[in-house]
C-alpha cells in the first residue's frame, strides 16, 4: 500500500541519502508556486504541472500560465524546474461542477475540483515514473490542506505512487509567496479559478 508521506520526514531522509527523488508538481498558479519551488527545489528534481481546468475564461487561463513560465524563467533554484503543460478543456470541470455552482467555496464544487486537479497529477505522475506528488494549493489560506491530504492519500494508493502530505501556508509560506510575487512582479489573481452564480470573483486569493 502505497500513503502519504509527512514532508518534513521526506526532507529529513533526502538529506540523510543525498539522492534528490523526482516530484511532480501541480501548480496552481504563478504566486503559490514561488514559496513552494522556493522550499522544495533543494529537495527534488521538480517538474511543474500547471493542470487547472476550473480556471475561467480561457484567457485567464493563459495569463496564469505565462506568470508560471515567467517565474520558472526568472527564478535560480539549485536544479532545473521543468514546466509540464496539459491542454486546456474547461468542460472537464464545468461537467462536474455543474450541480454545485450556488454553493459557498469548501463545498462539494471545491472537493470535486481539488479531486479533478490532484487526479491528473497522481495518474501522470505514475505513469512517468515519478517518486512523489503533490500540490500547491495549501498555500492559500482559503485551502483546506486536511482536505487536500485527504484526497492526495488516496489518490497516492489509487495510482501507487507517493504523496506528500503538506500544508504550505505553515511557517509564513503564505506570507513569503506574496513577498516573492513582488519581488519577480507576477500577477497575483484576486479569485482561484471558477465561475459561480456567475461571477468570477468569489474566491480571494
Amino acid at each position: 500500500m502505497v500513503a502519504r508521506f509527512p514532508i518534513e520526514d521526506v526532507i529529513i531522509d533526502i538529506e540523510s541519502s543525498g539522492v534528490l527523488p523526482r516530484l511532480l508538481l501541480h501548480c496552481c498558479c504563478a504566486p503559490c508556486a514561488s514559496y513552494v519551488l522556493e522550499y522544495l527545489s533543494p529537495f527534488f528534481e521538480i517538474s511543474a504541472l500547471f493542470y487547472n481546468p476550473n480556471i475561467m475564461p480561457w484567457e485567464e487561463h493563459g495569463k496564469r500560465e505565462a506568470e508560471l513560465i515567467k517565474l520558472l524563467s526568472w527564478a535560480e533554484y539549485p536544479t532545473l524546474v521543468r514546466l509540464e503543460d496539459v491542454e486546456y478543456d474547461g468542460s472537464e470541470f464545468e461537467e462536474l461542477a455543474e450541480r454545485y455552482w450556488d454553493e459557498p467555496e469548501g463545498g462539494e464544487r471545491c472537493r470535486g475540483c481539488f479531486e479533478l486537479r490532484l487526479g491528473e497529477t497522481a495518474k501522470l505522475a505514475a505513469s512517468s515514473g515519478f517518486d512523489y506528488f503533490a500540490t500547491t494549493l495549501s498555500v492559500s489560506p482559503h485551502k483546506d490542506a486536511a482536505l487536500l491530504n485527504e484526497i492526495g492519500g488516496k489518490l497516492a494508493e489509487l495510482y501507487g505512487v507517493k504523496y506528500l502530505d503538506s500544508d504550505f501556508k505553515k511557517r509564513d509560506g503564505h506570507k513569503r509567496s506574496v513577498e516573492l510575487s513582488k519581488e519577480y512582479g507576477l500577477y497575483r489573481q484576486n479569485y482561484c479559478g471558477c465561475k459561480a452564480e456567475g461571477s468570477l470573483s468569489f474566491i480571494r486569493s
